[in-house]
Order: structure tokens, then sequence, then C-alpha cells
């Protein structure tokens, strides 16, 4: 027969050992998926309250905590007061970039930074995906004598923070290093680094006043079809001669007739008749020397005084036409 005893102790012994079994396994898990909590690491350190405090608001505390190897760069309560007037978001990209995505205590940073004259380490910030060119790294440089700057590896960045001392650590997953002051990254506040100033273009001359259009002339009226002669003058254009003055008829040697010009008028003028010199009695043959001398003056006389009642004739017939038209 079966011993109901035996039996009873061997089930209570397995069920033990099962338990103790499944408690280790979840301890391990426990462990492998949290390796250090950096909230109770920093709520021992009450000069770093300030930057546990923003930790906690931002949820950087959960995403650090997630991670297997980390590196805290960490800010004193008076060194993280100069962020409290940023805006919460903005915060936590500064502070991301203080969260270096490897395992770094002072003697293996120190080492990085005497082996090469400047290394450029990866931050959490850049696995973020928001940042922007370089603003996901940090440059790491020796300077003066033997001191750690850090700077942000953006352009325009600058070693603008020193390596103070250990916080706290767990070897391998987790190093708590202060610095002095915040990490400036340029262009951080607004999500893209400042651009470059835009090459300085060569002025171009300015484009010739455009003088105003003119207005269009305004056009005379068309003539008329039909001319439309001048009205005739009252007065006539040429002065007519007096009724009683006498033309004196130019004569060579005092002419011993002179001739009268007739009178002019306004209408149609007959032409005055002209007297004719007088003719000598004396016949031709038999006249003396002296006398013929003189009906040849007599002569010539007569012949001028036709030309001058010829031009006051047409003098006359011109005023005429001109009054007419």
């Amino acid at each position: 027969m079966n011993n109901p005893k035996a039996s009873t102790s061997t089930s209570t012994s397995t069920s033990t050992s099962t338990t103790t079994i499944l408690f280790f396994i979840v301890v391990f898990l426990f462990s492998s998926s949290s390796a250090f909590n950096i909230t109770r690491l920093l709520g021992q350190k009450p000069d770093f309250s300030s930057l546990n405090d923003l930790l906690t608001r931002t949820k950087l505390s959960d995403e650090i905590n997630r991670r297997q190897t980390i590196t805290v760069l960490a800010l004193d309560n008076a060194a993280v007061s100069s962020l409290s007037s940023q805006p919460l978001d903005v915060v936590k990209k500064i502070l991301s970039v203080h969260v270096i995505l490897d395992y770094y205590d002072v003697e293996k940073i120190t080492k990085l930074g005497v082996s090469n004259k400047t290394s450029v380490l990866t931050t959490l910030f850049q696995a973020s995906g928001a940042a922007v060119d370089q603003q996901g790294f940090l440059d790491v440089s020796l300077v003066n004598e033997g001191e750690i700057a850090f700077g942000s590896a953006a352009k325009g960045g600058a070693l603008n923070s020193k390596l103070v001392k250990t916080v706290a650590e767990q070897p391998y997953n987790i190093s708590v290093l202060q610095i002095t002051a915040p990490i400036r990254v340029p262009g951080i506040d607004s999500g893209s680094p400042p651009s470059a100033p835009p090459p300085h273009k060569a002025e171009t001359p300015s484009a010739a006043p455009v003088p105003a259009p003119k207005k269009s002339p305004v056009k005379a009226p068309a003539p008329s079809k039909k001319p439309v002669a001048p009205a005739p003058s009252k007065k006539p254009v040429a002065p007519a001669p007096s009724e009683k003055s006498d033309a004196p008829a130019p004569a060579e040697d005092g002419a011993d007739s002179p001739v009268a010009a007739a009178p002019v008028s306004d209408g149609p003028t007959a032409a005055a008749p002209v007297a004719d010199a007088p003719v000598s009695d004396l016949p031709t043959g038999s006249a003396p020397e002296g006398q013929v001398v003189d009906a040849t003056k007599d002569v010539t006389g007569g012949a001028a005084s036709r030309m001058a009642a010829g031009a006051g004739l047409a003098a006359a017939l011109v005023s005429c036409l001109v009054v007419i038209i």
C-alpha cells in the first residue's frame, strides 16, 4: 500500500521548488529589463532634486530606465535653474542632450579626452529622431590642464560645460557625472539649427523711373471741306492815290510838260488818256540843231508819262482784286 503521508510530502516539496524557480525567473527578468532607476539614484542626492523632478515631468526618467548602459550628465539645483523659463518640451530636448548612450565613468572619459583631441558622443536626443544635423551629438575634449569639457557638435556650438565629479554609478550600467552648466545647443529651442547668413548679394542698380504717359495732344478740328475765303478787308491794302495829286513825270534835264496821273477809284477804272507831246511845226529837214534836240526830249517825256500811267492802272486793278476776293 502506498503511504499517503509520503505522497503529500512529495507534492509539497515539488510546489515549493516550482514557486522558487518562478520567483528567480521574475527577479531575473525584472533586473534585466531595468538594471537601474535614475529617480531612485537622484532621490538620494538633495542637490539634484530639481533635476530629478524635471526628468520625471518630461518622462525622460522612463526612457533612461529602459536603457542597459547609459551616462547622465547631471546639473545641480543652481545650474538647472537656468532652464526654468523654458517650455517643458524644450527642457526635455535640452536634458536629453545630457544623456549619453554609453557608459562613461570619470576614468574612461578622461582617457577618451587624452587619447583624442576631440571625441563625438551620441546622445538620447539623437535617438529620439527630433535632432537636426549634429544637434544630437556631443563634443568631448581635454582643455587647459587636464579638464574635460563638453559642448554641442552642432554648427555654432562651444565647449561651455566642464566635468566636476561623479554623483552615482553602477559599473557598466549607469554613470551619473556632474557638470558645471547646461550644454548649449544652437537652434534646439526652435527645432532647427541657426542657418548661416545668406551671401551678400551685389546691389542691383535701381530701375530708371518710368515717365508718366503724356496725354495725347488735342487734335485740331478737321478743316472744312469747302474752303472759306477770308473776309474782305474794309480798308484797301494799297492806298489809293489822291485825286488831285499830280504825279510828276520823270524828265531828263527838266522836262517841259508834267503829266497828271489818272485818279484811282474802288471800281473798275478806265485807262486815262495820255496827252501826246506837242509836235513841232518845223519841218524836220530844215530844223535847226537846237530844236531837234528839244523835240527828242519831248518824245522821251511822253513815253515816260505813259509808263507811269500804266503802273498806276496796274495798282488800281490789284486793289480791286483784293477787295473782290
